[in-house]
């Protein structure tokens, strides 16, 4: 097996709960992500500690704000020592340029949210994106680009098309991934693990079924199974 495809969301409210699941977890097998929720309860140390397991982190701020602010704010994400961190691509370009100059290419992996996968056309148009979320995507994705961050996080739905605009330097991170047999949540547009990959996705980011499933070693490791094509659900 090589590099860790798959993302693990350590969506916790407590420390406690995110250190229990790494120590079921190899690092071998995953990364993990660590986002507002357990950032917000637990703070840094939880990203040491974590790291300190093994663990490449993936630290899912989606920093958006005015650029010095969100500049200083990627420093010191990138101080922490994380593999990877984002920031919102709705933030516009003096805001991403600003991330990229804090966070040097080849250090910390820097990437924009393009939407987010719980947003269909009729949220776009409540806040004034017009078009469908595909063609959204794409304007933010060529954005992205152009301020030479490291790539974007986005529905695997819309991976193909950022495969033909981008090709295959460019880092694709898919969350909204559910085994065929999975309850589907708040996310909607969403795929299999396969077919994510299939897509064009590098990483795949995965929080319940694997978090709450009664053995979440080996739901990783069938989820792995079917990403290199030995299986399928």
């Amino acid at each position: 097996m090589g590099a860790p495809r798959i993302i693990v969301a350590f969506d916790f409210p407590r420390a406690e709960q995110a250190l229990t699941l790494a120590a079921r977890l190899e690092p071998g097998s995953c990364r993990v992500k660590v986002g507002k929720e357990l950032f917000t309860a637990a703070g840094p140390q939880v990203v040491e500690k974590l790291m300190g397991k093994g663990f490449d982190v993936f630290l899912d701020l989606k920093f958006h704000d005015i650029p010095s602010t969100v500049a200083n704010a990627c420093k010191a994400a990138a101080d922490l020592g994380v593999w990877m961190m984002n920031v919102h691509a709705l933030g516009g370009r003096r805001m991403l340029s600003a991330a990229r100059e804090a966070v040097p290419a080849g250090t910390t992996k820097l990437i924009a949210v393009t939407l987010l996968t719980s947003m269909e056309r009729s949220d776009l148009n409540e806040v004034g994106l017009n078009g469908d979320p595909q063609d959204v995507v794409e304007r933010l994705v060529l954005l992205v680009r152009d301020c030479e961050l490291d790539g974007v996080v986005s529905s695997a739905l819309e991976a193909p098309r950022i495969r033909q605009l981008i090709g295959g330097s460019f880092c694709v991170v898919t969350p909204g991934i559910r085994p065929a047999d999975a309850s589907v949540d708040e996310q909607k547009r969403i795929t299999t693990p396969r077919q994510a990959i299939e897509n064009g996705a590098d990483y795949l980011v995965i929080g319940r079924p694997i978090t709450q499933a009664p053995d979440p070693a080996l739901m990783l490791h069938r989820l792995n199974d079917e990403i290199e094509g030995r299986i399928r659900f």
